[in-house]
């Protein structure tokens, strides 16, 4: 599902229109499989990101099992998407509205809706907390005539030319199908596997610069990284401090 979207603005566009249930969102920019490096603390891969014409970012994500849908995984990834998005002094009021959205295979909130909108309030009267931070959840298991309906029936499609939404099966078609898309597909995952080997090797560059024993040289040698890696790494611990 990260490929169908990745870089593909139209079919981006189309998804958040319908679970917005909007028909003026405008998509500029969409990228599948984001890494977002936190030095001191837990880095996410985002599945989608996403940003319209008026600067808000949505991130979306497509979770099969329960387990990886939870509230705070949620809450991490909206304060995830809030500490990328402000430059050094510049002003909280440019923080800009940001949208979580969880698609997943099961009713995992268990309230039988389609759709789950989460938003702070202020308890004592029942006023929106106008922080512009919106969690959604998808139940994937929905189903009906309407565009969420079939929208979660495709989602659970294996062959494409079983969905109902012409534009996804489309899309769906040319990684599943098509000779040059299964091509791209296998390319993807030999990147894919390439850049976890690096995640990991920097992970352990970053161990033994914290221990601080060994010298840039050592660390590159040792976690086969180059020492300019190694010494932007270090760079990036400092600053964070």
């Amino acid at each position: 599902m990260s490929k169908v979207f990745e870089d593909d603005i139209e079919a981006t566009e189309f998804l958040l229109k319908i679970l917005l249930e909007r028909d003026d969102l405008e998509v500029i920019e969409s990228k599948g499989q984001v890494s977002i490096k936190n030095l001191l603390g837990r880095s996410v891969r985002l599945d989608i990101k996403a940003k319209d014409n008026t600067g808000k970012l949505y991130n979306i994500e497509v979770q099969r099992a329960d387990c990886g849908a939870g509230e705070k995984r949620a809450r991490y990834y909206s304060s995830i998407l809030d500490a990328n998005s402000l430059l050094p002094r510049q002003n909280f009021e440019n923080l800009p509205e940001t949208y979580v959205i969880f698609i997943t295979e099961h009713d995992v909130l268990k309230g039988g809706l389609p759709l789950y909108h989460i938003n702070r309030k202020i308890e004592e009267n029942g006023m929106t907390f106008c922080d512009e931070s919106h969690i959604i959840y998808v139940n994937g298991e929905f189903r009906d005539e309407s565009n969420i309906g079939k929208l979660m029936h495709d989602f659970s499609c294996n062959n494409p030319d079983d969905m109902k939404l012409g534009l996804l099966a489309k899309k769906t078609r040319y990684f599943k199908n098509d000779e040059k898309g299964l091509r791209r597909m296998c390319k993807i995952m030999e990147d894919f596997a390439t850049e976890e080997i690096n995640r990991e090797r920097e992970k352990f560059a970053i161990a033994l610069l914290e221990d601080g024993t060994l010298s840039i040289s050592k660390i590159a040698e040792v976690a086969k990284l180059s020492e300019e890696k190694v010494k932007e790494l270090a760079e990036q611990i400092k600053t964070a401090v």
